[in-house]
């Protein structure tokens, strides 16, 4: 997407002079893109949701879409950080106190969701978590499974079942340094080496009851409707940004590399050809998809439950398939991280472990597309 607007030229420019440069890094060292997270809140990027009224810049869906192609071309890592305080942010700037949305504007301050939990699994709208009045205040006593930037964001958007509603889950911003709150392990995984998801949990974590978000028994309708379409609208502009970044390495591999006993390139073979065509067709077929969901969304359509749910599924799926054809034209060469193409095959996979995931996705969608309800009544 090329469109020229003062964010994406600011986004440019941080990718240019901190993140490209440290991308082979952090995937080789598995470390937190520190450097590039700060880069971008010092741009005005991690307060790109943030309200102007309170120092931020006001921008929505499209926005943070385009930002987070442009981010995972370069660095899946420091595109997933970003992207998961993209979707806490409209939250808080709903129902967080004003001091941490100004400081969140200003870019000191780095949030993250913690939802996904042993228990739950990918149903993250389901915690079985606990909050219980303590003494005025609320404990919450936990085991999430999976928080992307676990340890290194400043404030978690924590779900719980209800304290004392009806419902499926309460939303809570718990800040970094709350006494009861631990990060279980390193992070050492196959892809997104350096987003730091871990197992986070909370044994008699007690916060202020200002500290929810929303309504007891609200953060069903807050993760739908507020949360989920920033995520699916982001999760597939990381699929294309990945997807992109392999079919441009590995058609400029192909072009170099000869084949010296027949006195050709690699491109001048139409098998090889054909694959890359067939990842350039894959990557523009999502780019489609999600430029027409963003338009479903802003215009309000009837198609946009269907589009929210079909473009993540869309993406991850074709991303991997994108990305495995970039190893196999590259042949064995790919397995050399200096081509670059094997770093997005992995990322492009752990990407798509995100809940919802494909599977789930793909239920739902057939639900819709069959006239049944999304969700079962419970037993």
């Amino acid at each position: 997407m090329n469109d020229s607007v003062p964010y994406l030229d600011a986004v440019r420019s941080v990718i240019d002079e901190v993140v490209a440069p440290d991308a082979v890094g952090v995937d080789r060292s598995g470390t937190f893109p520190r450097a590039g997270i700060d880069a971008l809140g010092r741009a005005g990027l991690l307060g790109l949701l943030s309200a102007r009224e309170v120092g931020g810049r006001g921008e929505a869906y499209r926005a943070a879409t385009l930002v987070i192609e442009e981010l995972a071309h370069h660095c899946a890592s420091t595109a997933m950080v970003t992207l998961l305080h993209y979707c806490a942010v409209p939250v808080v700037e709903a129902y967080g106190p004003e001091d941490v949305r100004r400081e969140v504007a200003a870019g000191r301050h780095l949030l993250a969701l913690a939802l996904s939990e042993v228990g739950s699994r990918s149903h993250f709208w389901a915690p079985v978590s606990t909050a219980t009045p303590d003494e005025g205040k609320v404990r919450l006593d936990a085991r999430k499974s999976w928080v992307t930037s676990a340890g290194e964001a400043d404030s978690y958007v924590w779900s719980s079942r209800p304290m004392a509603a009806e419902g499926l889950s309460t939303l809570w911003l718990v800040p970094a340094g709350a006494p009861g709150l631990g990060v279980d392990g390193p992070f050492d995984g196959l892809g997104l080496r350096g987003n730091s998801s871990r197992p986070m949990a909370a044994d008699g974590l007690v916060v202020g009851a200002d500290a929810m978000l929303g309504p007891d028994g609200g953060g069903f309708d807050l993760l739908m409707m507020v949360v989920l379409p920033y995520f699916q609208l982001m999760s597939a502009a990381f699929s294309v940004g990945t997807m992109d970044a392999a079919t441009t390495k590995a058609a400029a591999h192909v072009a170099r590399a000869r084949l010296a006993h027949l006195d050709q390139s690699l491109a001048e073979s139409p098998t090889v050809r054909a694959y890359v065509a067939r990842m350039r067709i894959g990557t523009d077929m999502v780019r489609t998809l999600l430029l027409d969901s963003l338009d479903s969304l802003e215009g309000a359509r009837d198609d946009v439950m269907l589009r929210m749910l079909e473009v993540k599924a869309g993406a991850g799926e074709r991303a991997t398939e994108v990305t495995d054809l970039a190893m196999r034209v590259c042949g064995g060469a790919a397995f050399r991280k200096e081509v670059g193409v094997e770093r997005h095959f992995r990322d492009a996979r752990a990407a798509t472990v995100m809940a919802p995931t494909t599977d789930a996705l793909y239920d739902f969608i057939g639900r819709i597309t069959c006239g049944l309800p999304l969700f079962d009544e419970p037993a």
